[in-house]
């Protein structure tokens, strides 16, 4: 049978899951679980439909767009301005909580993968130190969950990502250094300067781009969809003009969304309403990337115990004590604590930086194997733990909150802050 035929194979499953997508839902069957199962059974391990392999560049340009586009909306969605009420639990988050991953991520790495080196270890803690809020929809779409506790996690969703994306680009440079025994400062040089002329491009198209479209917009020059149209190729275009520069494009579409939104003072948010959906349309196909092309030979040739070990301890410890930490003082509840700390699943960010490395440390195929390995089994067992734990766990949670007293600081009211994530969230919910 021929490619074509795995592709309407493809597309009539996408139409059934869209007709039952909420159904599945009620029984902890996540989006991700299903087109993980579906990239396995058409892709080459599977009946072949789907003959895709790693590194094929129709796979990595796939990836590469759908990152840039979510990471463009994701930023260009959160209002700033409206987090000032509570900003320092999400900025705990994220400066000391997701640092802080990234350490221990790597020592445990180092610890139990020594003969890889130092850059190997920082890789596989940064490509895993992303969280994606829709893999625990159910805590998010819990009215009975406080407000403050699901904005923080869901603004640290929002932006880890992007955060994270300079130290990927850093580590893979200093991993493909090690790797060719060339270790220099010419690897450390190569990708700062990527990091700012990405930098750059980001700040100049998404002010100038905002700054036109909100101008076009008073005039009534444009509206609805040529709008949206814009917003989209804004995204695009601080992509492919970063990397046509030699910048790194991911951080530059991620500061373009950020510079964007706060040109436009978030008047045309909803305009980024197409990019995130084509995004998520398109992740649809990376996750049954990643079904197709990781899942089985992880699960082939991964017997040794420290691959497993090391994904629990990602899933585990290596995201809930640097959470921990990061909210000390603030007088948090133990089990909102646990809940923060455990509510870290690693998605669709961590299928693309992992998609990414593969490819440039293809020469090492042993490193690069070992790299997928780890990088696969995490993301697995995160797909089903924390899909099949967040609506349990969710109203496990809310109904301890019930005999919390008033004065609890993980009550105190703050206003809600709409994340791109989110809204794929509000949807599922008020469909329900």
């Amino acid at each position: 049978m021929s490619i074509e035929a795995g592709l309407a194979i493809f597309v009539i499953l996408l139409a059934l899951y869209g007709g039952i997508g909420i159904l599945l839902g009620r029984w902890s069957i996540t989006m991700p679980m299903v087109f993980v199962v579906i990239g396995v059974l058409l892709g080459p391990y599977g009946s072949n439909l789907l003959p895709i392999r790693a590194g094929d560049e129709a796979v990595r340009s796939l990836t590469e767009v759908t990152l840039a586009m979510l990471l463009f909306a994701d930023a260009s969605t959160i209002d700033f301005s409206r987090l000032r009420h509570d900003a320092f639990l999400p900025l705990r988050l994220l400066g000391i909580g997701l640092p802080l991953t990234i350490a221990a991520g790597a020592l445990v790495a180092f610890v139990l993968f020594p003969s890889q080196g130092l850059g190997f270890a920082l890789l596989v803690a940064a490509i895993l130190a992303p969280t994606d809020a829709a893999l625990g929809m159910a805590l998010f779409s819990n009215p009975n969950v406080p407000v403050r506790v699901r904005r923080a996690l869901n603004v640290e969703s929002g932006l880890n990502d992007g955060i994270a994306t300079p130290f990927v680009t850093l580590f893979i440079a200093l991993a493909v250094a090690e790797e060719s025994a060339t270790v220099s400062s010419g690897w450390l040089v190569n990708a700062v300067s990527e990091i700012v002329v990405a930098v750059l491009v980001g700040i100049a198209i998404g002010v100038v781009g905002g700054k036109l479209l909100s101008y076009a917009f008073r005039r009534k020059w444009t509206y609805g969809v040529p709008l949206q149209f814009a917003v989209l190729a804004l995204a695009l275009s601080a992509y492919l003009v970063s990397v046509a520069l030699g910048g790194n494009g991911f951080v530059a579409a991620f500061v373009a969304g950020i510079a964007f939104g706060a040109a436009t003072r978030h008047q045309l948010a909803e305009s980024a309403d197409y990019t995130e959906t084509t995004g998520t349309l398109l992740s649809l196909f990376v996750w049954t990337i990643f079904g197709a092309i990781f899942i089985v030979p992880a699960a082939l040739t991964s017997i040794d115990w420290r691959i497993i070990g090391y994904a629990i301890l990602s899933l585990t410890v290596i995201r809930m004590l640097p959470v921990a930490a990061s909210l000390v003082g603030l007088h948090f509840r133990r089990d909102t604590v646990g809940v923060m700390g455990w509510f870290g699943p690693r998605g669709l960010a961590s299928v693309i930086f992992g998609i990414l490395a593969f490819d440039a440390l293809a020469g090492a195929d042993k490193e690069a194997s070992l790299l997928a390995a780890v990088v696969t089994w995490t993301i697995l067992l995160s797909v089903l733990a924390h899909g099949l734990s967040a609506q349990p766990l969710s109203k496990w949670y809310a109904k301890r909150l019930q005999t919390a007293p008033p004065t609890s600081p993980e009550l105190i009211d703050v206003p809600e802050v709409q994340v791109r994530k989110d809204v794929l969230v509000s949807r599922s919910h008020s469909a329900s």
